[in-house]
């Protein structure tokens, strides 16, 4: 290794911990950070088990970094996403998790990086405790912008921004987004591990994380809510087991949102809302089915959002979501824009499949990718659709607020994931989307968690879980404008773009000047 290379990768801010203390942190940080996301709840220990994990890959070099960042990444992941184990086994839930452990052991990289080079930029007590934790943060909300779009879409579901949807930090999702949110959260966890260290516990440096966290709060105000009618919704959670291992009569689903709605008839509503394939036979194909809505739709004297599984004249299967008039039939139509890879489809199947044909044999077709929009139009109010897991996915929930979305349908299906926390984490990212959108929320569930949420993030009606029953309510509709909303993607860019444009400006300034370089050269 050449003086130049040493110089430019070994230099250190300090000694490190001992790897066997820094191994126990990023092991320890996982389940304290998992803790802050429902069902525990317990939303202060984002900051603990963040500050943990990049604590331990401090002065470390690259190599060590990764591994650390391996077991830091695993022992979050494992434990985050465990519900996955409930009917699927443990080679989903592993490989999934070991995917995300990757990227997360990549981006311990980058983090101790810049624990190194940093300091090069503004050496000093307040180079560290302003600019390092400022690109600390920010490295941390890099990597999870990538891994929430890439690969085969991403998968977001662990953002730090997603344990916050009770939490005094929530409403500022409407200011920043969920990008600015992480990258906030992370940041403020660095100040806290630099104030430990710079004042070995003593009150007054620990002070400044509080007063800084309560400035924050407290200076931005949560964005006004304005809305501007109501849109009164029947939202009917069936309690059906209509996940990928029930052993059902084709029809049963469906029947059981028939018997929750019929009682519903004769009051007055402007949308019935089914969740995600409530109507279990496809009633563009099955005459049967096709009566069975309009009945309903006679019935309740509105139209009705409900989900299926259609195909279209090349064989195409499809998650779809109907929106069904007495009739009229079905009058429009969103097919799933961002299927789950390896759950709703087997991306580059001839590659992957070989690799676990016994696992990949649980997903027993490849849903096509949609190319509809995801708007319906009821009776002159625009509404966003969103399927189960499409409600993470950033990008389409920029679509449908860039097409006027002033309320948010979300039906789910989430019977494959039982008695587990996978429900309430699901709500949870849907009331941060309220509050970010600043539009109420209809997530209906075939099992629950069923509730309507309003555009601040409040609880408007909530159903129990694994029992059947419907909420009956004037939903809130908004053609308001967030922050969040204008911003979009800029935030992610901007957030990474400052990680990047920081890491390679600590890089070079660990570069001997050209004049050293040259004389070297020729010594």
């Amino acid at each position: 290794m050449t003086p130049i290379t040493k110089r430019f990768l070994d230099l250190a801010p300090a000694p490190a911990a001992p790897v066997w203390l820094a191994a126990a942190a990023s092991a320890a940080s996982g389940p304290i950070t998992a803790a802050a996301f429902p069902a525990l709840g317990w939303w202060p220990l984002v900051f603990a088990g963040t500050g943990l994990m990049i604590w331990s890959v401090r002065g470390r070099r690259l190599g060590t970094a990764f591994l650390l960042g391996l077991l830091g990444g695993f022992s979050f992941w494992g434990t985050h996403i465990f519900w996955l184990t409930i009917y699927l086994g443990p080679v989903p839930w592993l490989a999934l998790a070991g995917l995300q452990t990757v990227f997360f052991a990549l981006g311990a990289m980058l983090l101790a990086l810049a624990w190194r080079v940093i300091p090069r930029l503004w050496p000093g007590r307040r180079g560290r405790l302003v600019l390092l934790p400022a690109v600390l943060g920010a490295v941390w909300s890099l990597r999870e912008s990538i891994t929430s779009n890439w690969p085969y879409g991403g998968f977001s579901w662990g953002r730090l921004a997603f344990s916050q949807s009770e939490s005094p930090f929530g409403p500022l999702v409407a200011w920043l987004g969920a990008s600015g949110l992480s990258f906030l959260l992370a940041w403020l966890s660095v100040i806290l591990v630099q104030a430990i260290r710079e004042s070995g516990l003593r009150i007054p440096l620990r002070g400044i994380v509080a007063s800084a966290s309560v400035v924050i709060v407290l200076a931005i105000p949560a964005w006004p809510t304005v809305t501007d009618g109501t849109f009164r919704v029947a939202a009917v959670q069936g309690n059906s087991d209509a996940g990928l291992f029930a052993h059902r009569v084709p029809g049963q689903t469906l029947n059981d949102h028939i018997t929750g709605t019929v009682p519903l008839f004769g009051t007055p509503v402007d949308v019935v809302v089914w969740p995600e394939n409530a109507s279990d036979l496809n009633p563009l194909t099955h005459p049967d089915a096709a009566r069975a809505l309009d009945y309903i739709t006679e019935g309740m004297r509105a139209p009705l959002v409900t989900g299926t599984i259609t195909e279209d004249a090349h064989g195409h299967t499809f998650n779809s979501l109907l929106l069904w008039e007495a009739g009229r039939g079905a009058v429009d139509q969103y097919d799933k824009i961002h299927p789950v890879p390896f759950a709703e489809y087997i991306p580059d199947r001839s590659f992957w499949y070989p690799l676990a044909p016994a696992m990949l044999d649980l997903v027993p077709r490849d849903y096509t990718i949609g190319t509809r929009d995801n708007i319906f139009d009821i009776d002159g109010v625009k509404a966003g659709l969103a399927i189960c897991f499409d409600i993470v996915d950033d990008s389409l929930i920029r679509q449908m607020m860039s097409d006027g979305a002033r309320v948010i349908l979300a039906p789910t299906n989430n019977a494959d994931f039982g008695h587990t926390d996978e429900n309430v984490q699901q709500l949870a990212i849907a009331r941060l989307r309220a509050i970010e959108t600043g539009r109420s929320v209809v997530q209906v569930s075939t099992v629950g968690v069923s509730a309507i949420m309003a555009p601040d993030g409040s609880t408007i009606s909530r159903l129990p879980t694994f029992t059947p029953g419907s909420m009956v309510e004037d939903v809130p509709l908004s053609s308001a404008v967030t922050p969040a909303t204008v911003i979009g993607a800029d935030a992610d860019w901007a957030v990474g773009g400052f990680a990047i444009a920081a890491l390679i400006a600590g890089l070079l300034a660990g570069l001997p000047p050209s004049g050293a370089r040259r004389g070297k050269r020729h010594g």
